[in-house]
């Protein structure tokens, strides 16, 4: 199950992971959000044991998204090494994100 993070605790579960993390930036209101939320749990099921899967809602924490310059949702961060490495705006077929996912593993 994908993990819920917060401005607060963002540095530590995504910046510090040693595996590297998909952060899923999203909104309750946000209905093309509501059709990547399944793929993204999906994925954090099947790579548990090799990466993160997180959720940020973007409503609530302002501060990581303005950070990494969120302006549209569903927009999903590959982090390696506390870095952004890849991104993807808006709904794609879940081969998109495991193709991205696997060029860091």
């Amino acid at each position: 199950m994908a993990i819920e993070v917060t401005d607060s605790n963002f540095d530590e579960v995504v910046l510090k992971s040693n595996v590297p993390v998909i952060v899923d930036f999203w909104a309750v209101w946000c209905g093309p959000c509501r059709m990547v939320g399944p793929i993204v749990e999906e994925i954090s099921v099947e790579y548990k044991d090799k990466a993160k899967v997180v959720k940020l809602d973007v409503d609530n924490n302002n501060v990581s998204a303005s950070q990494f310059g969120i302006r549209n949702i569903p927009t999903i961060l590959f982090f390696k090494n506390g870095q952004v490495v890849d991104k993807q705006v808006g709904v794609v077929p879940k081969q998109v994100l495991i193709n991205k996912l696997e060029a860091l593993l």
